[in-house]
């Protein structure tokens, strides 16, 4: 099963989603529903269903203190070619991201290089409209959706349709403190 580790973002953060992805909506960017945002952790990729047990149990032992986060900013990767575009998200999150890259090295993981935390609202699948989207993320650029208490992540599974992705949770994980 094809899985990733996340942070999920708040019902009302969520609520806000649509209006700022209307700023930037147009023919050649698929919008992740706004319901499925949220900020990734760690993207395991497929995981055989019979190692899930042992990567639930790894994740488990991840002990984290709860932590103020905030939403705030609009942007894009990689700059002038755009193919992503996000919210930022700042607080501990890279604490976090190493922690669980840690827990799951013992299974072959890939750590990761460089961690940014965001959240995916587009990916661009025309990358000609570069120039416009830019102009258009300026504007809202500064956006801010606000904090949150981040004393939880899941070990999600990702069905992909041609509909979309369907996102299960398959186990959670709370702060230790």
């Amino acid at each position: 099963m094809r899985c990733f580790v996340a942070v999920d973002l708040p019902a009302e953060i969520k609520r806000e989603i649509p209006a700022i992805q209307q700023a930037f909506a147009m023919n050649g960017l698929k919008l992740v529903e706004p319901e499925l945002v949220h900020i990734t952790l760690k993207f395991l990729g497929e995981v055989p269903e019979s190692r899930v047990a042992e990567i639930v149990n790894s994740l488990n032992r991840v002990s984290f203190s709860p932590f103020q986060a905030r939403i705030k900013g609009v942007g894009a990767f990689p700059g002038r070619s755009i193919r992503v575009i996000w919210l930022g998200a700042s607080g501990p999150f890279e604490d976090l991201a190493r922690a669980v890259d840690s827990a799951l090295e013992p299974f072959g993981f890939e750590r990761d290089k460089k961690f940014s935390a965001h959240a995916t609202l587009a990916r661009v699948k025309d990358p000609a409209l570069s120039r416009i989207l830019s102009e258009r993320i300026s504007g809202i650029s500064d956006t801010d959706l606000g904090e949150f208490t981040v004393d939880r992540f899941v070990l999600k599974k990702s069905t992909l349709t041609p509909r979309g992705p369907i996102y299960e949770d398959i186990a959670e994980f709370r702060a230790s403190r």
